[in-house]
């Protein structure tokens, strides 16, 4: 019997495939669990639709985060911070703050997740950030990190 697999079945295959399995396995267990459903025609030419317009939504998503990269590489994110004795800064600066005054000085809303620190920040000056945008694409940019 022929399937078409609706979610990734362990040692079965994955996600909009078509396979073929023993029948009572599909008819038994795949069909009523919604794991599959039959391998008709109109459902051959559904999935295969399907697969299209997802590669076509991935390949927009990502296009859109290189452009938004290329934005991104460009900005020096100032962040102010406050300064105790000796020039000490109290706490460190987070992924969270430079999303929040990244958002404030360019309106570029990134996800605090994707905001990746080279190394902890915890003194003022230039130092860099990566955001990762998409899995295949990433930017680095600078944070200037001042007394305020």
């Amino acid at each position: 019997m022929k399937v078409i697999l609706l979610q990734d079945v362990k040692s079965v295959g994955i996600a909009n495939e078509i396979v073929e399995v023993a029948e009572g396995y599909g008819r038994n267990f795949l069909l009523p669990r919604k794991l599959a459903k039959e391998a008709t025609a109109a459902n051959i030419n559904q999935a295969k639709a399907d697969v299209a317009t997802a590669a076509h939504h991935a390949a927009v998503r990502k296009d859109e985060a290189v452009v938004l990269a290329a934005q991104i590489k460009k900005i020096t994110v100032t962040v102010p911070v406050k300064i105790g004795t000796n020039d000490k800064m109290y706490g460190n600066v987070t992924s969270k703050d430079i999303a929040e005054q990244l958002k404030q000085q360019t309106g570029l809303d990134i996800d605090k997740r994707k905001i990746e620190l080279k190394t902890p920040v915890k003194g003022l000056g230039l130092h860099t950030a990566i955001a990762k945008l998409h899995p295949d694409v990433a930017a680095e940019f600078q944070v200037n990190v001042v007394a305020g």
